[in-house]
């Protein structure tokens, strides 16, 4: 079984920038694919980036490229999302998701595990 923990999420005026973190355990980070969604009051979840198990691939949805950068630390089983230039249409619950592969990262279907969720509000 695994567990994921997602933290940093917060308030931040538009424009500002902030750093989430899922925490892995139950078993090494390094055997999963890792991806980040976001769901939004009274909207489905949505896909906002993924990474390989090594962290040599990525993937973004269009709305955080050049914005956000996913990235992992298998020695600290720790994924990371940069996310900078907020607006407030990012206001929504992010959470993380394990995947034993990266095959389509972007649909929900594809992933074992999900952590219960940040949430990061974008004041205008």
């Amino acid at each position: 079984q695994v567990q994921l923990v997602e933290s940093g999420g917060g308030l931040v005026q538009a424009g500002g920038s902030l750093r989430l973190s899922c925490a892995v355990s139950g078993r090494t980070s390094s055997s999963y694919a890792m991806g980040w969604f976001r769901q939004a009051p009274g909207k489905e979840r949505e896909f906002v980036a993924a990474i390989s198990k090594s962290g040599g691939i990525t993937d973004y949805a269009d709305s955080g490229k050049g914005r956000f950068t996913i990235s992992r630390d298998n020695a600290k089983n720790t994924v990371y999302l940069q996310m900078n230039s907020l607006k407030p249409e990012d206001t929504a619950v992010y959470s993380c998701a394990a995947t034993r592969t990266m095959v389509r990262p972007s649909e929900v279907s594809k992933y074992d595990y999900w952590g219960q969720g940040t949430q990061v509000t974008v004041s205008s």
